[in-house]
């Protein structure tokens, strides 16, 4: 009886460990448009963790990560707006809803929660899709930031070439969590 209780717990405590999910592998851009030059970066570093059964997601960039085609767009990014040095990472904490593990196919999903940047925190809701890819999970978004919620400043000389708003694209590929 011991064994079977034993086997039976055994099972119960793989299937809910199915249900964590950890990014495997993540792509996060983000694009300024502005008038006299377009800047774009990304970021291969991010971490993130989706638990299907709580519909909880959790996300941490490393802000340091992101890579530009040049050096001094890099180098600006990091010491004057985002200042990366006192504020080393992004992170988001949300719940997601129209997520179904039990069906197919792209879901239509919005994931709630709360995004900081920069030291600030603020409510935000991100659509997105989430499918079910050869027992991985692929998270695909964009969505726009605006740089004054997160109190990034743009100095006046710098106007026309950094946008007020920017767009964040994220591909993110999530493996079943590992005990």
């Amino acid at each position: 009886m011991k064994k079977l209780i034993f086997a039976g717990l055994f099972i119960v405590s793989q299937v809910a460990c199915a249900q964590k999910y950890m990014s495997e592998t993540s792509t996060i851009t983000f694009f300024s448009d502005a008038s006299l030059e377009d800047i774009a970066a990304t970021n291969k570093k991010s971490v993130s963790l989706f638990d299907v059964a709580t519909q909880n997601i959790a996300f941490s960039i490393p802000m340091k990560e992101f890579m530009f085609d040049k050096s001094l767009m890099q180098e600006h990014f990091n010491e004057k707006y985002v200042e990366s040095e006192k504020f080393p990472k992004a992170t988001f904490e949300g719940k997601v809803s129209g997520f179904d593990a039990s069906k197919s196919g792209v879901q239509h999903v919005i994931a709630s929660g709360k995004m900081t940047i920069h030291g600030k925190t603020k409510p935000v809701e991100i659509p997105g899709t989430l499918e079910m890819v050869q027992g991985k999970l692929q998270l695909k978004t964009k969505f726009m930031v605006k740089l004054e919620d997160y109190e990034v400043s743009i100095p006046k000389l710098l106007w026309q070439k950094i946008a007020e708003e920017v767009e964040v694209s994220m591909d993110v590929l999530y493996k079943v969590k590992a005990n």
